[in-house]
């Protein structure tokens, strides 16, 4: 029982370290005041692959299924 506990504080005080280093970067970029960020390029977001009505890309998803026979079952 004690060695679960102690392992699960030290997993929980890793995870705390890790998450902490990951955020490092943003911490200290807000620091200097509120980062403004440019709008994101979306001119060539008009294919099929990247059109998203429903959140999917509906007629990317439906191409990419619709070879799925061919490349699993054996051409014979």
């Amino acid at each position: 029982m004690k060695k679960t506990v102690i392992r699960a504080v030290a997993a929980t005080l890793l995870a705390g370290a890790a998450v902490l280093g990951a955020a490092a970067p943003a911490l200290a970029a807000a620091q200097d005041g509120v980062v403004v960020v440019d709008e994101p390029d979306t001119t060539n977001l008009t294919n099929i692959w990247t059109f998203a009505p429903l959140g999917v890309p509906v007629l990317g998803a439906i191409q990419s299924l619709n070879g799925v026979p061919g490349r699993i079952l054996p051409a014979g």
